[in-house]
C-alpha cells in the first residue's frame, strides 16, 4: 500500500484479467505505458504474443472508461 495516499488499500482495487486484439511489441509498451500514466493504475501486465492482459487500479480515481479508451485510441480492441 502507499503510505501517500492509501492506493492499493484492501478492498480498494479491482484487477482485470482480458484479451486484448491486435498488439504488437510496439503497441503493447505503447499502452502499458499509457495506462500507468493514469491516475490509480498501479500495475499492468501484457502479454503481446496472445493478448493477455492484467490491470489493477483503482475506479475511486480511474475508471473503466478511461482504461478501455487507452485501447482503443490504438486501434486495439479490448474483450473484457
Amino acid at each position: 500500500m502507499c503510505k501517500e495516499c492509501g492506493c492499493g488499500a484492501a478492498n480498494g482495487n479491482t484487477r482485470l484479467q482480458f484479451t486484448v486484439e491486435g498488439y504488437t511489441a510496439e503497441s503493447a509498451k505503447d499502452a502499458e505505458k499509457a495506462l500507468l500514466g493514469l491516475a490509480g493504475v498501479l500495475y499492468v501486465h501484457i502479454h503481446a504474443h496472445d493478448g493477455e492482459t492484467t490491470v489493477d487500479y483503482s475506479p475511486a480515481k480511474t475508471k473503466l472508461a478511461e482504461i478501455l479508451a487507452v485501447f482503443s485510441e490504438r486501434g486495439l480492441a479490448a474483450a473484457l
